[in-house]
């Protein structure tokens, strides 16, 4: 883990985590355009939607003293890879308040151990750093993918909601909820 100014900035073996940047907004607002990539989430985002959306992500970072949602780049070759990390939800679930873990990645780097190795340096930054007890995921009950990597990440399942942002019978609305606690997790070298 290194830091720039007051920004929390992760490195792993092949991906930095850091704060959003201007080169970011084009490559996230094409990844929250694909059909595919936002197969889970209630609609695909506008450029304007997908600006605000950093917008948010970037004042949450620089509000958390510079941790939350990150930008996700390779480190070998600067591309943008998407958007990995933690957000607190204060008041919005039932299970609030909680820090979630979240990843949205461009589908060029599925299937290559990119969410998971983001994943695991922001659940290390959460436990070593933020001495959070837990850390929660939650997605739609459709969404496998996600599910498997909450697995792999050693998160359990905990329970299944409707997610209050949406009309109890929208397809996506029923979501499952897994956590993760400190003490259970194991912090492996990246």
């Amino acid at each position: 883990m290194t830091f720039k100014g007051k920004f929390t900035t992760l490195e792993t073996n092949r991906l930095i985590l850091r704060q959003w940047q201007q080169t970011d907004l084009q490559p996230f607002a094409e990844l929250n355009a694909d059909p595919e990539v936002m197969k889970y989430f209630p609609k695909t985002l506008s450029r304007q939607e997908s600006d605000n959306v950093v917008a948010r992500f970037k004042a949450m970072i620089g509000a958390n003293q510079g941790w939350g949602l990150w930008a996700v780049e390779m480190k070998a070759t600067g591309e943008f890879v998407g958007s990995v990390g933690l957000a607190q939800q204060p008041d919005r679930f039932d299970f609030s308040p909680c820090t979630e873990i979240g990843w949205r990645i461009n589908k060029k780097f599925w299937g290559q151990g990119i969410a998971k190795e983001a994943a695991q340096a922001s659940l290390a930054y959460a436990f070593n750093v933020l001495h959070l007890p837990e850390v929660v995921s939650f997605t739609s009950t459709h969404n496998t993918p996600s599910e498997k990597l909450m697995q792999r990440l050693g998160m359990q399942k905990h329970t299944i909601f409707l997610h209050p942002a949406l009309p109890a019978d929208h397809a996506l609305a029923e979501h499952v909820l897994y956590k993760i606690f400190h003490n259970n997790f194991i912090d492996s070298p990246l």
